[in-house]
């Protein structure tokens, strides 16, 4: 497979002009792009009777899967564990005519992936998809953002139950809910267990990463190789989400434990940072700022609503869901992510049509 995969006479490399990418990507080759954040993805539409896709996984952690959706049935493929070169079926038996695809990454960064190709059947073709929506949207989130966990319907309201990554799915995040429902794109800068502050939450032990130093990188987990910058000039969103403030209690709450400390202090001035380093990437932007309905203190939402007080700027907000921070105590599931979208877009369309009007970039 290594050698052989570029000469089968039906298979569609990277370049082909009838992929459209979407997500913060690594096209340093440009025939190998590499896939790092979740819901990152390609539509498509292709004719045949079936559809392979050639990848190479590099895995971090728990067991990882490919998700994709054809002409509206969503499902997905276990990756190996090894990072060799491996043709996977994604679907058999289909109609010989037209269908739609969108191929997405279920997953944050414990696993990245290398697309090299689909391979589609004798007489399959692929055409151009849909055109691009001109809508954009980017959120910086946690594993909520990130649709960890987000499967396990029979845990809603509860606590998560054992799992080696089988029920994690971006597909299903409220970030992704939001996009479907607004017609939007969507670049999801989330990664489950990540705190604003280096040095706490649970990403990449010992010395632990956060936010505040992930939020301009493309590769960022030290644990997969070297870690790049993202360039800004790719993607400038319409609407912008900061959705951190969750794991940030790890290993000490000290937003509930002080809130006037020098800890909690702190916080409340690297959050404004990151904030007001999101503004100078994107002076334009509509920028929401919040956690989510997953269990945490109060005095972070305090926290966030001080800092959005401060900084004072006329398009950034705080929003509050109806049952914040006291929703769950496990991850948020399928339907419980698709009310949080349902309440966060009905907010946003509060602002109207002129919050889309903002010229944005998306290369």
């Amino acid at each position: 497979m290594e050698k052989d995969y570029k000469s089968d006479n039906n298979v569609v490399l990277p370049d082909h002009t009838a992929l459209q990418y979407s997500g913060r990507i690594d096209f340093t080759n440009s025939l190998e792009p590499t896939f790092i954040y979740p819901y990152s993805g390609i539509k498509t539409v292709f004719t045949g009777t079936k559809l392979d896709v050639i990848v190479r996984n590099h895995r971090d952690c728990w067991d990882n899967r490919l998700g994709f959706v054809i002409d509206g049935v969503q499902d997905c493929v276990l990756l190996p564990y090894d990072n060799t070169i491996i043709r996977l079926n994604l679907v058999k038996k289909l109609e010989d005519k037209e269908h739609t695809l969108f191929f997405f990454k279920r997953q944050d960064a414990c696993h990245y992936f290398d697309f090299l190709g689909f391979v589609l059947s004798e007489t399959g073709e692929l055409k151009q998809p849909e055109e691009r929506s001109s809508r954009r949207i980017e959120v910086y989130g946690d594993s909520v953002s990130a649709g960890e966990v987000a499967e396990a319907e029979d845990y809603i309201g509860k606590p998560d139950p054992e799992h080696n990554g089988e029920y994690s799915n971006a597909y299903y995040s409220y970030a992704a809910f939001l996009a479907r429902k607004l017609n939007a794109e969507l670049h999801d800068i989330a990664q489950g267990g990540i705190a604003l502050l280096d040095g706490t939450g649970y990403v990449a032990p010992p010395k632990y990463v956060g936010m505040e130093s992930r939020y301009d990188k493309l590769r960022y987990l030290p644990a997969l190789g070297a870690v790049n910058m993202w360039d800004f000039t790719r993607y400038s969103p319409h609407i912008v989400i900061v959705a951190i403030g969750q794991n940030d209690n790890f290993p000490e709450d000290y937003m509930a434990i002080d809130y006037n400390g020098e800890k909690a202090k702190y916080w409340r001035k690297k959050y404004k940072e990151l904030v007001l380093h999101i503004r100078e990437k994107y002076p334009n932007a509509f920028i929401i700022l919040k956690t989510t309905i997953l269990e945490h203190n109060g005095n972070w939402d305090k926290a966030i609503d001080e800092v959005c007080e401060d900084i004072n700027d006329g398009r950034i907000e705080h929003f509050l869901y109806s049952n914040n921070g006291c929703g769950t105590p496990g991850h948020i599931r399928i339907s419980e992510a698709e009310k949080m979208a349902e309440e966060l877009g009905a907010y946003i369309e509060k602002f109207g049509d002129t919050i889309w009007q903002v010229k944005s970039i998306s290369v």
